[in-house]
């Protein structure tokens, strides 16, 4: 059984969309289930693997858990671009 979604989405995606689905000899619709199945199948939880270099990597840093990082990114930012 079938329903109809409306999207809004831009136009220049639409028709990158449309040359992969053209590529891949599916419809856009079928592309768009495909990813709408996949994201909604992952479990919460999931454990997401780690390439060699991240694995490596992760846990280097320690932070303290009271700092608020939105507040850090956003003043990163801040500076960045101003």
């Amino acid at each position: 059984m079938s329903t109809i979604l409306t999207l809004d989405i831009d136009q220049n995606v639409v028709k990158r969309a449309e040359s992969y689905a053209k590529f891949s000899k599916k419809t856009v619709s079928q592309l768009v289930e495909e990813y709408l199945l996949m994201v909604s199948s992952r479990k919460e939880n999931e454990n997401i693997q780690l390439g060699p270099l991240t694995s490596q990597l992760a846990g280097v840093i320690k932070f303290d858990a009271n700092i608020d990082y939105k507040e850090l990114l956003t003043d990163a930012l801040m500076e960045k671009y101003s």
